[in-house]
């Protein structure tokens, strides 16, 4: 059984989304000034990295993060691997994917992925989404959990449509995903937001399992 992290790694030096606050990590007790230990303060927002939106992100009465429900964030998943030519998910790009039928937990890997292997950059816009039209497609097929390979679900400049068809369907939503080194298959999903109260969002660790 081979274990794939597929979390990206909190720094500095990542990109976030414009206007979200950046990261800032240091220590405040250190060791060599004489502190029996060190510690560290961490300053993010909580949509930084690989994270999970709670419907509150986006809907007015929505679930907060430290209510979503564990038996969707573990289970099985199916990673599909999109072409590069591929600049946005419409339905027709689903239709074409070879999902199976009966997946509950489908994450998505496209060229997004290639830009977590060249290292952390500046915020990418033209990033591959997901559309309104597959957002419904997935909702009607019962899918319960969304993984994308970038910050967002949904297109820069467009972001309300996708993630409310997503979460009011109960749609689990997991963003920053780095699937660069995954195959297309089955694998057991692990994605574990951080229990944060009243939260609209999470930052999590978020690994796969498989042969």
């Amino acid at each position: 059984m081979h274990t794939y992290d597929v979390t990206l790694t909190i720094s500095p030096e990542m990109p976030v989304w414009p206007g979200d606050p950046s990261v800032d990590i240091h220590r405040v007790a250190k060791i060599e000034d004489g502190q029996h230990a060190n510690v560290s303060h961490i300053q993010m927002g909580v949509h930084t990295g690989t994270h999970v939106d709670a419907p509150y992100h986006f809907l007015k009465n929505g679930e907060t993060v430290e209510n979503l429900p564990l038996k969707i964030l573990v289970g099985r998943a199916y990673v599909v691997h999109l072409p590069d030519s591929v600049d946005l998910i419409t339905a027709d790009t689903m239709a074409n994917a070879d999902i199976p039928p009966r997946t509950r937990r489908v994450l998505f890997r496209t060229r997004n992925s290639k830009q977590w292997a060249k290292g952390y950059g500046s915020f990418i816009e033209d990033f591959v989404s997901i559309n309104e039209d597959a957002a419904e497609l997935l909702a009607q097929r019962g899918v319960k959990l969304v993984g994308v390979d970038y910050l967002s679900v949904a297109p820069f400049g467009n972001s309300v449509p996708t993630h409310k068809i997503l979460l009011e369907a109960g749609v689990v939503v997991v963003e920053g995903l780095n699937l660069g080194e995954v195959s297309q298959g089955r694998y057991n999903f692990f994605c574990l937001p951080l229990k944060l109260a009243n939260s609209d969002g999470a930052p999590a660790r978020a690994i796969l399992m498989g042969v």
